[in-house]
This record gives C-alpha cells, structure tokens and sequence, in this order.
C-alpha cells in the first residue's frame, strides 16, 4: 500500500503590504537560501502549493516552455489523470537510449542547411 504524505501547516501572518515570511521549516524543505525565489502556484480548488523556482534550460526555447507549462497546468488542474510509467515502457526507453553516450557541457553542433 502506497505511503501516505504528511501535510505540514505553519500559520503564517500577512502584513498590511500583502507580505509574509516563510516559515523555517518550509525554507528548510525547499532548500530556500537568501536571495532565493518561489513561485506560487493556484489551483481552481483554493489550493495553494509554493516551490523553489529553479532556473530553466528551456527559457529561451518558446516551444519546450509553453509544453511543460501545458503539462504543468494540465497536472494540476487533473492530478488524477496523472499515471506511474508502465515498467515495459521504462525498459523501452531504456533500450532506445542504450550505448549513447551525452555530454550535457558540449556545445550543440551546427546545423548545415
């Protein structure tokens, strides 16, 4: 049976300027430092979920942006929907990948048209 999460609640207090601290306890679970950024994220139920904005590969790629936000959206407006991979579509993938070898700090190749 699948474990269920703990949901941690800290009341926090808005000031007149619409300003509140996040708590310790959440700044230590998001691993949040001075400077850091968070992004809020509302859904249609009322929920709200807050996370550590990291920096993004795709930010100057307009297609892979508006996809994963699609994705974002769609997930949270129907977390039900939302499936664990099949194992033999793991293994496929796997096997479609295997051998190749990536160096993520290369720089791209350039295209000749």
């Amino acid at each position: 049976m699948a474990k269920t999460a703990e949901i941690l609640e800290i009341p926090a207090t808005i000031t007149d300027r619409g300003q509140t601290t996040v708590p310790a306890a959440i700044r230590k679970m998001l691993a949040l430092g001075k400077r850091d950024q968070v992004v809020f994220r509302g859904l249609a139920d009322g929920t709200v979920m807050i996370s550590k904005m990291e920096a993004r590969a795709d930010q100057n790629d307009p297609v892979i942006g508006k996809f994963l936000d699609f994705l974002a959206r769609d997930m949270a407006k129907e977390p039900a929907r939302i499936r664990p991979m099949s194992k033999s579509l793991l293994t496929r993938g796997k096997a479609l990948v295997k051998g190749v070898k990536v160096d993520l700090d290369a720089a791209l190749p350039v295209d000749e048209a």
